[in-house]
């Protein structure tokens, strides 16, 4: 394997735990999470007593403070195992939670950040609305101000965690005129149990079976006024200030899912034979491999490059959109490939090349489309 500089003997201590929690925790599971359509809850409280959750959220609030390459081991070791039903948890930690911890009042961390931290809260951000897509600036869901609340009113789809989470973070308009802009919206938190709030069906998917997702619904839900994050009015400045990391999450996923099923195939090639002799001895999957593992290897490299420099807060939304771009692309043509070189048996549910093939596919579509990312990338080159 290329040498990595990223990471320090702590982080590769910390890695190995982490293996050895999801292959005692999650891998003899996953396969029954598939067919329930989500994960279990008990997973969540485990995987917040090993410290497994939220690791960046500070010691004042009850956690330990460290930097995202906690975040990014993890994320890797859950995406090498292929259990794509625990992204939700990476949600939890690296997109949800940073909202809270960065914008929120010190009030809302102290009544929510420790119990994120545990397992006992899962959370989920509900920006995605029928009809609106990447288009954030389309959302209609409301926020209107009531006295010391807001009554929110509205409908989600597409919501990871939609069915387990006890908090949402809700996208939403606060101020109806139509010349407000960016300046419409708004992020609340909403409490699950409230009245009025309702979760639709867990939906089918073709892929990332295990992991539940929701629609939403908001039908005259009191939320206090407090449970604002931040100011009114900056929702949509806040979600393009955490949009870049959310967007590394999703790349540094989509190469470590890469370089885990290119390792099972290689190992698949060895021992299938084909005209009495081995797979991996026709020059063609050579090639393959060989073309597969180079641009991983080139990947990967860049991907490490740009955790560099979201470490060092210097990763702006191009340079976020390019990671998402290429590493989901090659993670899409990966999974293919791959797939091909184990012929019929790939197509096969119980092979994980079937499983990564279809897990893949959303990772071009969420956090935002391969074409948003190229629209971000192409206007700042004729800016």
């Amino acid at each position: 394997m290329f040498p990595r500089s990223m990471f320090e003997s702590e982080h590769e201590q910390f890695r190995e735990s982490v293996r050895k929690f999801l292959e005692a925790e999650a891998v003899p599971y996953h396969e029954q999470w598939e067919e329930s359509g989500q994960v279990d809850r008990s997973l969540w409280r485990k995987a917040g007593e090993h410290g497994f959750l939220c690791p960046t959220v500070t010691e004042e609030y009850g956690g330990v403070g460290v930097d995202f390459r906690y975040n990014a081991v993890i994320t890797e070791e859950i995406s090498r195992l292929g259990l794509s039903g625990l992204a939700g948890l990476s949600l939890h930690s690296d997109i949800v939670v940073p909202y809270i911890l960065n914008n929120a009042s010190d009030e809302l961390k102290q009544k929510y950040l420790p119990r994120c931290l545990t397992g006992e809260l899962i959370t989920a951000i509900a920006m995605t609305e029928p009809g609106t897509g990447s288009d954030l600036q389309g959302i209609k869901t409301t926020a209107v101000a009531d006295g010391d609340h807001y009554v929110v009113n509205g409908a989600k789809t597409f919501i990871t965690n939609g069915q387990l989470a006890d908090l949402v973070i809700v996208v939403c308009k606060t101020n109806m005129d139509p010349e407000a802009g960016a300046g419409a919206f708004s992020l609340i938190l909403v409490e699950a149990d409230s009245e009025g709030f309702q979760r639709g069906k867990n939906l089918k998917k073709a892929g990332m079976k295990a992991q539940d997702t929701s629609e939403l619904f908001f039908e005259n839900v009191q939320v206090p006024k407090q449970n604002l994050i931040g100011d009114e009015g900056a929702g949509f400045f806040y979600l393009m200030g955490e949009l870049p990391q959310e967007r590394l999450s999703v790349a540094i996923g989509a190469v470590a899912s890469s370089e885990g099923i290119l390792e099972h195939t290689v190992n698949y090639v060895k021992e299938r034979k084909a005209f009495n002799r081995p797979v991996a001895a026709f020059q063609n999957t050579q090639f393959k491999l060989a073309e597969l593992d180079a641009e991983i290897t080139a990947m990967r490299v860049f991907i490490d490059r740009c955790l560099e420099l979201h470490l060092e807060g210097k990763l702006d939304a191009v340079g976020a959109s390019k990671a998402k771009l290429l590493s989901t692309e090659l993670q899409g043509k990966v999974m293919d490939e791959c797939l091909q070189l184990h012929g019929g048996y790939g197509y096969m549910w119980e092979y994980p090349v079937a499983r990564a093939w279809a897990d893949a596919r959303v990772q071009r579509i969420y956090g935002g489309t391969s074409e948003v990312m190229k629209l971000i990338i192409g206007r700042s080159l004729i800016a």
